[in-house]
């Protein structure tokens, strides 16, 4: 009889009888999918977690069909239609910018040159989030497999096309764009850190008026200690803004010999992180080995650096990397050379469980990349 009683009892309970104070559960689910899950289990739930304090949610890895990527400074998607016409979305507050055809914009800079490749790359990167400032700039670098070149400025929701192109730019190899202090700064993949002016014309047009080689080429070239010489270490290069900061991150691949023109076998094997230092003038290249408890999460579409210490599940001092291979190249096995490196100890690690499922491609032209979600949804 009072087994039947308990069990009467507990059948008329409902979720939202439960006791408001299982919510601080909510602070040890990393993931943002969780907590939406947990939100969505009746009202009370739903009110009481908009009042909890909570540490940002981890980002997203999204392997990409050829859809969409992200804004590293946002939880904004970019969005290229059949067409080519382009936009930056909010898949949050459902807000929406219209961007120029950057496809087009590419092919009027370059097909008249004779440069013959096909725009496969875009970088996206802004100077302050656009949820607070809808009005800010959006720099786009694009480029082709050939490296060739165009850095695009666009002031949204007016789609204006304002670039620096081959003509204007004929020394320089970008291989990653990132703005800092306000300021958008481009790598050139021969050492090279510059600086490019971004001007307003008489309209208050925004335009890319000048650019200044801020950091000369130095001896950067240096394997570290933990490699041999003997072997080939192909690189990969990011610039990563990090507590005011600006960091260049390379990645060192190992590449058997015997598939020296094949990457199917290629492992990250090292990184080596320099710092720009920007109190000379010229500035100078500077070795760092600790990331001052930040983490750091690289990528070719986006980059960025967290502390920490406010995230359940990221290490300290760690660079958290992808396959970010070039297309078609990383179809096969999207998440084959992905891990996470710990700069300390120089040790790599899966960035999935042994057990975990790893998702499979369906093709598409543009590489993973991350996604850094909004802290809370309402």
């Amino acid at each position: 009889m009072h087994i039947t009683l308990m069990m009467a009892a507990a059948a008329s309970l409902s979720w939202s009888d439960l006791p408001p104070e299982l919510l601080g559960l909510l602070k040890r689910l990393p993931s943002l999918a969780d907590r939406v899950r947990l939100r969505a289990v009746c009202q009370p739930w739903h009110s009481n977690a908009r009042l909890q304090s909570l540490p940002p949610p981890l980002p997203w890895l999204t392997l990409l069909d050829g859809t969409f990527l992200s804004i590293p400074d946002d939880s904004w998607l970019f969005l290229m239609q059949i067409d080519g016409g382009c936009s930056l979305m909010n898949p949050f507050s459902k807000a929406t910018l219209d961007l120029p055809n950057l496809a087009a914009l590419w092919c009027s800079d370059w097909c008249n040159e004779g440069a013959g490749f096909n725009p496969l790359f875009y970088k996206l990167v802004v100077p302050s989030p656009l949820d607070s400032s809808p009005e800010s700039l959006v720099a786009v670098l694009i480029l082709d497999d050939g490296r060739f070149g165009t850095v695009c400025i666009c002031h949204p929701p007016v789609a204006t096309n304002f670039t620096l192109g081959k003509r204007a730019e004929s020394t320089l190899y970008l291989v990653d764009v990132a703005f800092f202090n306000g300021k958008l700064y481009g790598l050139d993949f021969r050492n090279k850190l510059v600086i490019f002016e971004i001007g307003y014309d008489l309209g208050s047009k925004p335009k890319i008026s000048a650019t200044e080689c801020i950091i000369n080429s130095g001896d950067l070239w240096d394997l570290p200690h933990s490699l041999s010489t003997e072997d080939v270490y192909p690189l990969k290069e990011y610039l990563v803004e990090c507590c005011g900061k600006l960091l260049r991150v390379v990645r060192f691949i190992h590449r058997p010999s015997s598939t020296s023109f094949s990457i199917k076998h290629d492992r990250t094997v090292a990184f080596d992180v320099i710092e720009a230092d920007l109190s000379t003038n010229p500035g100078q290249w500077r070795w760092i080995n600790k990331l001052d408890g930040q983490a750091l999460f690289v990528g070719r579409h986006c980059s960025k650096s967290f502390a920490a210490e406010q995230y359940n599940g990221i290490q300290e001092d760690c660079i958290y990397f992808m396959s970010d291979y070039d297309w078609p190249d990383c179809v096969a096995d999207p998440l084959g050379d992905s891990g996470v490196y710990n700069l300390r100890n120089g040790s790599v690690t899966p960035l999935l469980s042994q057990t975990a499922t790893v998702p499979q491609h369906h093709g598409g032209q543009w590489r993973p990349t991350w996604f850094f979600p909004a802290g809370s949804i309402v």
